[in-house]
């Protein structure tokens, strides 16, 4: 309809417009050449001046993260729904390997990924958090729910979980082929993706004849976070913290709540 301004209607419109054909040209760009893709390529490719790219987002840094916050967000809310189905055990692995799967073929996914916890900050209650800490918190509760089934080793910390993962994607991408972007990293004998993440979840099975893992020293006073393995703060009073905030909390309640008996 138009109206009055509708010269200022038409400009929002087309701001809108090129900021939408920023982000689809950055998802393409970063899914296959991670946060490496030059600024100037982005533009190029949405069509429109590095200037406009500028006025969307203040950063590179800035539109990769709202161009992989999409797919960030579906990990995330996939991993919460799964905290409380049956068989805990065989969902984390099934889980775990269908982030590899995902994840493998899209650079700037797998590097998200890797950055996801990486600042070692925990934010308060109540602060809001991105989809990256949101996933980690739930595979917190995932990895814990398949230790309390006894299908996971009791050894392995989230930490642990988050580093085999990232080390899986590079390794995927080195040696599957599918998808142009990872058949660019795949190297001489390239095998379907599936066949890293298979050794990797092995590795991570409750079993007796697993070698036991070299533990570091603990450090005086310090505890850590039953779900997602971060650092609290020592209390001077009063009862230790078992949790790092309430997101971890509730999602540990709503673990206890759905196991066995004999392991709550």
């Amino acid at each position: 309809m138009w109206r009055a301004d509708g010269q200022v209607v038409a400009a929002r419109a087309d701001a809108r417009r090129n900021r939408a054909l920023v982000l689809q040209a950055a998802r393409s760009a970063f899914e296959e050449r991670g946060l490496g893709v030059p600024l100037d390529e982005i533009a190029r490719r949405a069509g429109v001046g590095a200037g406009t790219v500028y006025r969307h987002f203040p950063s590179k840094e800035a539109l990769f993260r709202e161009a992989v916050r999409e797919r960030l967000r579906l990990l995330a809310d996939t991993a919460g729904d799964l905290v409380e189905a049956d068989d805990p055990g065989g969902v984390f692995f099934r889980f775990l390997a269908s982030v590899v799967r995902l994840a493998a073929p899209n650079r700037g996914l797998c590097e998200a990924l890797e950055a996801a916890g990486e600042s070692g900050r925990t934010p308060a209650d109540g602060e809001p958090v991105g989809p990256d800490l949101e996933f980690l918190v739930a595979l917190g509760v995932l990895l814990a729910r398949a230790q309390q089934a006894g299908a996971v080793r009791e050894d392995v910390d989230l930490d642990d979980v988050r580093t085999l993962l990232t080390g899986c994607l590079v390794m995927e991408r080195r040696r599957s082929v599918g998808r142009v972007a990872a058949a660019a990293d795949a190297g001489p004998g390239a095998v379907p993706v599936g066949r890293m993440s298979t050794l990797m979840l092995d590795g991570l099975r409750a079993d007796r004849a697993v070698t036991k893992l070299p533990v570091e020293a603990p450090v005086r006073n310090e505890t850590r976070c039953r779900v997602c393995g971060a650092a609290l703060a020592a209390a001077r009073t009063g009862r230790p913290a078992r949790y790092c905030g309430g997101a971890c909390r509730q999602k540990a309640h709503r673990a206890g709540r759905t196991a066995p008996p004999d392991r709550r």
